[in-house]
């Protein structure tokens, strides 16, 4: 520690950089443009529609969490984020990647990056993200398959024509993590410029055993040549963690639900040294835009990705059989090799026909995923853990029992039209074609191939009446599918090779409100409907199981922005019921009904802040309620807080602390038991400097 709290120093006294960016109030030369925000308040999107177009117009409920809210909350990762977007549940994701749930459908696929899919497991950092969008609801539109609840879009920073500007910062948790970022813009002529930005996290937690490290670095170099303009960006991503799955349950009263066991919050249940994770990513991203003529616009993005992944664990594959009795295990080890190559061009074409005028959006996407996946199951010494006397198994690992090699290949072809009546009433109409094929091979035994096409056909279309200039109250419909291949296409039985894609529909009503540039409140209620669902097996985690047709109802309000020139509030409360369609006993897994999440930051005077911030989660079930023992997370409450205070005009530093009043509860799970303790109170300090 006291090593750490030198180089702290030793960095705070280097002569470090902020940018001046749109979220200060400053214009900024982006030769790329991702959007704009004020503080908080996000003002339009470049993803929403695939057009430039202010939140307000887009018939859709969207969260922005742009970069200074991220520093504000000192988020270090997507969890992190999405903790304060009410409408979104984070999963476990088995210890080595990122799940989330939105609107009641689970995925582990649905990230985006700049609009393009990036849709290999794994955790994503965001020391090179400028904002975080959440578009909610089914939309296969613009994003193609998948996208079922809604989708996670990370907006990477770009290089700027401002000047030299480099920033740095170090920060260090009370559990021993520490990390390092630096983010470096530097002119190269007076139309081009570069960024670099890096990171290195030294991982650390409340729970035994754990660690790992993770470091990124990610230079991008972008030209402004007129009417046209490049972007070249190579990240290269190394993670190495322990894989950690949590506690399990414990039967309470007869008839009802499981609970997390308690009294274990720190306790691993995996087995030191095998329990692991790693990853290697190398992902280059193109990005070309052109001004055709004055009303016509073109856009094209080309990324390659090469990840290079493995998880082993030891885990909990059943409740306790007692407070200090014995929890039966399991293992595995899954290395798992994708090459993603996704190009995506659009034409965006501004055309008035009298008094009604037209965005006109057309668009090609094409990709192609290779991915090679294996799976041997482990032998352990001991199958179950004795928890009067806890002595960790040793592992070895047999032959395959899965070794899958595929292919998907996706065309897709979209049209959209953003239609203005005047200065009262929009509508956003489109279709979007897809063709989807996978063929692979399960070598296990005799070889067996497996393959198949789906071509789909995905509508959207969205009514907005304008009362005022800065209010729009909207309806919408769309669709999404998903192929049977899941979100990760490592294989795919015989019998769903003979099954249609899963179907999901949305309809929603809302509202959104300007009362100023700088503050807005939003109000929706939908209803998703889901058909051809499928679940995991909460009883086999290699299975799933036909469930038929599911719905999802529910309503979101958000308030964000500045409600005073020294207060700051990104506000949401959403209310959600998930279950299968005619059946209530049948709830949909980590779909809480109330989620409420407010965080708050107040200037005290130009140099002093507090920060504070608010979680409140009721019950939710770790998987799918198809038995009266699923097991219940209980609800929760956690308070988190802040403190800022600018040293100079170089240096900021930072407190942030988390669940403040040491709340026990469960953040989050994988299934039944599989589940995660929540932190106790930990702080977080952080050193900003700049110049």
């Amino acid at each position: 520690m006291k090593k750490l709290l030198l180089a702290t120093v030793a960095l705070a006294a280097l002569p470090t950089a902020t940018f001046a960016s749109e979220a200060d109030g400053h214009e900024v030369s982006a030769i790329i443009v991702t959007g704009k925000a004020i503080g908080y308040k996000a003002v339009n999107s470049v993803t929403a529609t695939k057009t430039n177009t202010p939140l307000l117009d887009v018939p859709q409920s969207i969260s922005v969490v742009t970069r200074e809210r991220l520093d504000d909350q000192a988020q270090r990762s997507m969890a992190d984020v999405l903790r304060y977007v009410p409408g979104t549940t984070v999963g476990q994701g088995e210890g080595n990647r990122d799940q989330i749930t939105l609107r009641g459908q689970n995925t582990s696929a649905d990230f985006f990056l700049d609009g393009v899919r990036d849709d290999v497991q794994y955790y994503r950092s965001l020391y090179n993200i400028e904002r975080v969008e959440i578009l909610k609801g089914p939309f296969a539109l613009i994003f193609g398959r998948g996208g079922s609840g809604g989708i996670i879009n990370r907006v990477q920073k770009t290089p700027t024509a401002d000047g030299l500007a480099v920033r740095g910062s170090v920060s260090a948790n009370t559990f021993g993590a520490w990390d390092l970022a630096a983010d470096i813009n530097a002119p190269i002529s007076d139309n081009a410029a570069f960024r670099l930005n890096a990171t290195y996290e030294s991982l650390d937690n409340h729970r035994d055993f754990f660690g790992g490290e993770r470091y990124a670095i990610n230079p991008y170099l972008a030209v402004d040549m007129g009417p046209w303009k490049l972007g070249l960006s190579y990240e290269y991503v190394n993670d190495d963690r322990v894989t950690d799955r949590g506690v399990p349950s414990i039967a309470t009263l007869t008839g009802q639900p499981n609970r997390p066991i308690t009294g274990y919050r720190d306790t691993f249940f995996g087995t030191p040294g095998v329990n692991r994770a790693g990853l290697e990513a190398h992902i280059v991203k193109a990005r070309l835009d052109g001004e055709l003529t004055e009303t016509l616009n073109w856009s094209t993005t080309l990324l390659y990705g090469d990840y290079d992944k493995y998880y082993t664990n030891v885990y909990p594959n059943g409740p306790a059989t007692g407070q200090t009795g014995t929890v039966a295990l399991f293992s595995y080890t899954d290395p798992t090799r994708r090459q993603n190559l996704i190009a995506q061009t659009n034409l965006v074409w501004d055309v008035d026909l009298g008094s009604v005028s037209n965005k006109i959006l057309l668009g090609l996407e094409y990709g192609d995923q290779d991915s090679v996946n294996q799976r041997r199951n482990g032998t352990l010494s001991n199958s179950t853990l004795n928890l009067a006397n806890i002595a960790y198994p040793k592992v070895t690992f047999g032959p395959l029992v899965r070794n899958t090699e595929s292919n998907v290949q996706f065309a897709s072809a979209y049209a959209q039209d953003q239609i203005s009546f005047g200065e009262h009433v929009d509508v956003v109409v489109g279709v979007r074609y897809d063709r989807f094929e996978i063929k692979g091979v399960d070598l296990i035994g005799t070889p067996r191939p497996f393959a198949r096409t789906d071509e789909k056909v995905s509508p959207r279309i969205g009514l907005i009446f304008k009362p005022a200039e800065n209010i729009s109250i909207y309806g919408s419909y769309s669709q999404s599918f998903l192929p049977r291949s899941g979100d990760q296409f490592l294989t795919m039985s015989a019998a769903q090779q003979n099954l249609a894609p899963e179907k999901f529909t949305n309809y929603e009503l809302g509202a959104k409100w300007d009362l100023r540039p700088d503050l807005n409140v939003t109000l929706a209620l939908f209803q998703l409907d889901r058909t051809n669902a499928t679940t995991p097996d909460p009883n086999n985690v290699t299975a799933t199981i036909n469930i038929g047709e599911t719905r999802t109802k529910g309503v979101e309000l958000a308030l964000i922005g500045r409600i005073t020139p020294k207060w700051q509030m990104s506000s949401g409360y959403t209310y959600q019921d998930a279950q299968l369609s005619g059946n209530g006993f049948v709830q949909l897994a980590q779909a809480p009904k109330h989620q409420i999440a407010v965080w708050n930051r107040y200037d005290v005077n130009s140099r002093f802040g507090l920060g504070l911030g608010v979680v409140r989660q009721s019950s939710q079930f770790a998987a799918i309620r198809t038995s009266t023992t699923t097991t219940l997370l209980p609800a929760f409450t956690r308070v988190d807080a802040a403190l800022f205070f600018e040293a100079t005009d170089r240096l900021e530093l930072q407190v942030n602390i988390e669940n403040l009043l040491n709340e026990a509860y469960f953040s989050d799970a994988h299934n039944n038991n599989n589940i995660t303790p929540g932190a106790p109170i930990n702080a977080r300090f952080t050193v900003r400097s700049r110049f």
